[in-house]
């Protein structure tokens, strides 16, 4: 019976052989069907558009993996530093602009128009910064004296070498505070176009790359959590004595250094009690906006 059931199923077999379209067996198609009869696992070469994932290698005995922290991408010194915010025919525009007429107009469209006519530019030529020139200008202000830094650290190597860190901060914010003198008439006016909504967002990043800035040049190393806090106490506190130098009549503006070493120590001495930089920052600004109104400045 077993055999009969065999011969039935081949049968049927050449059966539904005859009823499929012939095709003439060729060398090719013989080859064909003799390698697909092999089973293999496919390889990295039968999807050569996929690429395999790569395992990833053992750390050896006393290799650090490096921290984020460690990584400051804008300081690398052996890489060109990537392009400014500003094209050269801007930075042209702007440094006439900031050099010869902002010290007697302020931060107008007119000192943007005699920067013009200077370069020989046409009056209208300003309105190729964009819808807002005014507050171009004033980021141009910032951008370069944060950038310029370093050649001020540079030509006071004298004064920092010996400093600790502390006071090499304290130097380095004076610095950039002294860079705001020849402006610093017009600057509440700077400071009031920043503080609108659309503004904001550039006037804190310029302000928090300053700060980072001036602890690098210190040569902070820190990669613990004080490397927030400090940074955000530096910045409440320039933000302070920036505005506090506005009223300052004091020959060499003398009472808002006193000022900036005041909100320093405090904020050294009182670091190691506060919880995080909210607080700390926190602390900073409400004793610097303290002695800014026993000042009269309306904050």
């Amino acid at each position: 019976m077993a055999s009969r059931a065999a011969v039935n199923r081949s049968g049927a077999a050449r059966r539904i052989l005859l009823l499929l379209p012939t095709r003439p067996v060729t060398r090719s198609l013989l080859a064909a069907v003799t390698t697909r009869s092999v089973t293999t696992l496919p390889s990295a070469s039968t999807y050569p558009s996929r690429q395999r994932n790569k395992l990833p290698q053992p750390r050896q005995q006393g290799q650090q993996q490096p921290s984020s922290l460690q990584q400051r991408t804008y300081h690398s010194t052996t890489h060109p530093p990537p392009p400014g915010p500003f094209t050269p025919a801007e930075t042209s525009l702007l440094t006439t602009a900031l050099t010869s007429h902002v010290p007697v107009h302020g931060f107008t469209l007119q000192s943007l128009t005699l920067a013009a006519r200077d370069l020989s530019l046409l009056d209208i030529s300003p309105s190729f910064l964009g819808p807002a020139p005014i507050a171009r200008l004033i980021h141009f202000h910032l951008y370069t004296t944060r950038t310029t830094l370093s050649s001020l650290a540079a030509q006071h190597t004298d004064l920092l070498s010996g400093l600790t860190i502390p006071e090499k901060v304290e130097l380095l914010t004076w610095l950039r505070l002294k860079q705001n003198e020849p402006i610093i008439q017009h600057w509440q006016q700077a400071l009031a176009v920043l503080a609108q909504p659309s503004h904001v967002p550039t006037a804190v990043k310029e302000l928090a790359m300053l700060a980072d800035e001036v602890y690098y040049l210190a040569g902070d190393k820190s990669v613990d959590p004080s490397w927030y806090t400090k940074r955000g106490a530096l910045s409440g506190i320039y933000a302070a004595a920036e505005l506090f130098m506005t009223t300052d009549k004091s020959e060499g503006f003398q009472e808002t250094r006193r000022f900036l070493r005041r909100r320093l120590q405090e904020a050294e001495e009182l670091g190691g009690a506060v919880k995080g930089v909210g607080e700390w920052v926190g602390f900073t600004a409400s004793a610097g906006i303290n002695v800014l109104r026993s000042k009269g400045v309306r904050i």
